[in-house]
């Protein structure tokens, strides 16, 4: 799409929500039927002077028995030509997790927490990148249920892959909870970040969350 097209298209379709849609089509294949979306409060949002950086998020039912989530605003969503034609499409992903859950009102702790993260990546410009940990401070990263899990691993998304936007690059980042344990083992050594990433998929391709888990692997 050449950028008069790209104008003529925002100029008759005042909806038109490219980056947006590119999210959806990145998840149509795994996810045929769709998801649920949330949306933020708009009067929250930081376009309006609040602290809210996302406009929503996506729950998807997994075939597989979990939930999948992917934000919505780590990326330029609607009409923008500034935006047109660069090298990464805003912060250049979408974050997304996955939560051994079956009902998605047992996913709202997390949205609210990503919703944080992005607040952190807007506010402090500060971007998260494949094997990257986010420490939790030693509690569970659930904020109304005792876990083993402390800490977040950022690694690509085991399922949906990037893509090449108008607007640039757009990634999936997804967050994997971690023990305390595995935590405190990256921090001294980095590298192993993707040894524990590697152990984890043996017996959990998809990197699922689970706050059950008390086992570290590493």
């Amino acid at each position: 799409m050449t950028l008069e097209e790209f104008k003529k298209r925002g100029e008759e379709d005042e909806e038109w929500a490219p980056g947006w849609d590119a999210i959806e089509e990145a998840f149509c294949e795994a996810y045929p039927l769709g998801g649920e979306h949330y949306a933020t409060n708009m009067a929250a949002r930081a376009v309006f002077g609040g602290q809210e950086y996302l406009d929503g998020y996506t729950i998807y039912t997994s075939p597989k028995g979990y939930k999948h989530i992917v934000t919505f605003g780590m990326t330029e969503l609607y009409f923008d030509e500034e935006s047109f034609g660069g090298e990464w499409n805003g912060w250049g992903y979408e974050m997304t997790m996955k939560l051994e859950e079956t009902e998605n009102d047992k996913c709202m702790w997390a949205l609210g927490m990503l919703g944080n993260l992005a607040r952190y990546t807007y506010t402090e410009k500060r971007f998260f990148e494949p094997y990257q940990y986010i420490s939790g401070g030693g509690s569970s990263i659930c904020f109304d249920r005792d876990s083993a899990i402390t800490a977040l691993l950022v690694v690509n998304d085991t399922e949906i892959k990037g893509t090449d936007t108008i607007y640039g690059r757009t990634d999936f980042m997804q967050l994997v909870g971690i023990t305390q344990r595995e935590l405190e083992i990256i921090k001294e050594d980095p590298d192993r970040a993707k040894e524990l990433a590697d152990l984890m998929r043996k017996d959990n391709p998809d990197l699922v969350t689970d706050l059950n888990r008390t086992e570290s692997y590493i």
